[in-house]
């Protein structure tokens, strides 16, 4: 009886420490995984605060040009995806033009998309190789903005340009 007892109890202990080591296990996976996305989810101006300071300044110079010359194509597609909208929302609905101006805002965006990979591209090329492995998180994420009139979008960071 006394070694039915025993056993069980140790049974029971070996589970217990079983199942300790499998939930231990998970969370450290968690924890891992949260800092890994973290580090993807980094604000750009957190990320370039992370590469050699020499080249802080003329990176973030460099990737608010790209932005700002990629910007007339987001506004662009932007704009032309409003019109499509308040066009199916109209009484003179008419699939043709909504289509158009769905193309036409998808044609920007690539354009905008493609000024921002070049660049970004370009700027990494002129890093170190441990200052672009910083930098290459930019590559994997998007950036949320609010515009001025409200609304929530999502740009696309710099992703590599395809190779020709």
């Amino acid at each position: 009886m006394i070694a039915l007892a025993v056993s069980l109890a140790l049974n029971l202990f070996a589970v217990a420490a079983g199942v300790t080591a499998w939930v231990s296990r998970e969370a450290a996976e968690d924890r891992v995984e949260e800092v890994r996305s973290s580090r993807e989810r980094m604000p750009l101006m957190a990320v370039i605060d992370t590469i050699d300071p020499d080249r802080r300044g003329p990176v973030r110079a460099e990737l608010r040009a790209a932005a700002l010359s990629a910007k007339p194509d987001f506004q662009e597609a932007r704009e032309a995806r409003r019109q499509a909208i308040a066009l199916t929302e109209s009484e003179d609905f008419d699939p043709a033009a909504v289509s158009a101006l769905l193309e036409q805002s998808r044609a920007s965006e690539l354009r905008g998309r493609a000024r921002l990979e070049v660049e970004a591209v370009r700027i990494l090329s002129e890093l170190s190789p441990e200052d672009r492995a910083r930098m290459s998180t930019l590559l994997r994420r998007h950036n949320r903005h609010r515009s001025r009139d409200g609304d929530n979008r999502t740009e696309p960071t710099p992703a590599p340009a395809p190779a020709e």
